[in-house]
Formats: C-alpha cells, structure tokens, sequence
C-alpha cells in the first residue's frame, strides 16, 4: 500500500459507510453528495480488493472484511483525530521530570517556596537541578535534556527568556568584622581581602570584570565556585563576598552576616527564566514556567 496515494478523507468517508451500511445516509452523516460517497466507496473497493457492502434485496450489508475494519478504523481516526488536539498536563497526577539549570544562589532563593507550590499541586513530579554550567560550556546535546535555566544575560541559543526578578550586590562580611564600618569607604574596600566567586564556565568573577572597567582591582585571597561557599567563608573569616544583596538577607540570621553598601555601586541585576525554544506550547513546560515566575514575583515583591 503506497501511503503517498491515500487520501485520509476516505477513511472518514469509509467511517460513515461502516457505521451507516448505506450510502445515503452515510453521505449525510459526512457532508457530501450521494455521488460523491458512491465514488469514495468504489475508491475504498479498489484500496481494499473487497466489496466492503454488498446489496441483500432492500438493504446494504458489510462483508465480512467491513465487519473486521470497523474497530481498528475507530481506534485509527481517533489516533489521528488526537494529533491535532493539544496535550494536558494533569499535575495532581503527573510523575514528569523537569530538569532545571541554575546558580546555587537561585536555588536558595527560589526552590523552597518552588518546592512548596510543586509538593501541593503535583506531589509525584520531580525536580533536578543540575550542575551549572555557563553558555560557553552549554552544548546543544546538554541543552536538550533543559527545561528551564536560571541565569542572567542572554546567551542560551534556542532558548526564550523571561524576567523572573531584580537584585543588586553589597558586601557581606561576618558579624563582628573588625573593617565593616569603613567597608563603605573606596580605600577600605581596596585593603580589604575578599572571597572570589568564580562559576564554573566563567573565566572571572564578574564583580571584577566590572571593577576593572572603572580601572580597579580589589585584592582576591580566595576563589570559591559558588555564592553559598563565598558567604560561608565569609562568615568564619574576616575575607569580604561582593555577592547578591538577596542572597545575604536570606542567611545572615543564620550565618550571623551583615550586609555593607560598597562604595561602588554595580547597579541591578537581573535575573532570568530561559526555557526552550521547542517546548513554547508545551503543556507541562507552561505549568512549570508559571509556577516560575509566580515565585520570581513574590521574590520580587520583598526588598532588596
């Protein structure tokens, strides 16, 4: 059976004439002329090598080869029928994976209260966040196996992004820091030891990436992979985190920080949700993406 030949409107034709045994009422039921349902039908006799209804004195009867395709030919036309009609997500019963890239910082900030609306609506999907890696390291094979991507800038190709939240950066330093009164002054920040914080697929701290065009450099006595092990060390040291003011007011209580305005001001950052281009309509992506940004706006709404 060369498939390129067929016309799929004989199946809906073949449907009718199935479900009607009469060529009448087979052609009301679908929409066409008498004419033009007789023709289909002998289409349909040649395709099949089967007479498909046979006259028994006043009334049409299915041949025994009709009688077989009625079931397949239902379950066929509703296959191709679901073709066209867009999938649903049914969170309260999903066990979908999504798996997500981000920053640690993202992930303190944004996956408890995440976690808290996924437990509720859909307690058997699961989420995995896995190891950042920046857009220089973010192959294509990698890429497809992302949902979403936390990041700033825009630098994942095929990926669309949206704005989740706003932050800015200040200085972190322990409690009890013996500079954290003068940090605010340009001549203590430059005395000061600091903690880098260099994420894996970048060549620098971006904080010293902006410090040196305004033709500064502060002094680096460490360099971390992460935002968490910079505040960490910054909260048994006395080295100085030039880190994400959000991130701060999120664990001073617990790591006893205090959050020092810098003397220098790198201004906003932005944070954002990437999610793939090829998964735009995808049911599952959206729900995701909503309960997202819904967690980037609460964020939001509470003061840098």
């Amino acid at each position: 059976m060369n498939l390129n030949s067929l016309d799929l409107n004989l199946l809906t034709a073949l449907d009718a004439l199935l479900r009607e045994a009469n060529v009448s009422r087979a052609a009301m039921r679908i929409g066409l002329s008498q004419p033009a349902t007789s023709h289909a039908l002998q289409r349909l006799r040649d395709i099949f090598g089967d007479p498909l209804l046979v006259r028994t004195g006043a009334r049409m009867e299915l041949t025994p080869r009709a009688q077989a395709l009625r079931a397949p030919l239902v379950q066929a036309l509703d296959q191709v029928r679901g073709l066209f009609v867009p999938d649903e997500f049914d969170a309260a019963r999903s066990e979908r994976p999504f798996r997500l890239m981000m920053p640690d910082l993202a992930v303190e900030l944004l996956m408890p209260p995440l976690m808290e609306k996924v437990t509720r609506l859909a307690p058997n999907v699961r989420i995995d966040v896995v190891p950042w890696r920046g857009p220089a390291i973010f192959h294509a094979e990698f890429a497809r196996t992302i949902d979403l991507v936390i990041s700033i800038g825009n630098a994942f190709k095929g990926f669309h992004r949206q704005l989740l939240y706003t932050d800015s950066d200040a200085l972190a330093v322990r409690r009890g820091h013996p500079m954290a009164a003068k940090l605010k002054r340009r001549e203590t920040f430059l005395a000061a030891r600091h903690v880098g914080v260099i994420i894996r697929g970048n060549s620098e701290d971006l904080i010293d990436t902006w410090l040196r065009t305004k033709g500064i450099e502060r002094h680096i006595s460490l360099v971390v992979s992460g935002y968490l092990e910079a505040l960490h060390v910054a909260a048994r040291t006395d080295l100085v985190a030039f880190v994400p003011r959000r991130l701060i007011a999120a664990l001073s209580k617990q790591l006893a920080l205090v959050t020092v305005t810098p003397p220098l001001d790198p201004g906003i950052d932005e944070q954002f949700m990437f999610y793939p281009t090829r998964a735009q309509m995808d049911p599952g992506s959206i729900w995701l993406r909503r309960l997202m940004l819904e967690t980037g706006r609460e964020l939001e709404r509470h003061k840098r």
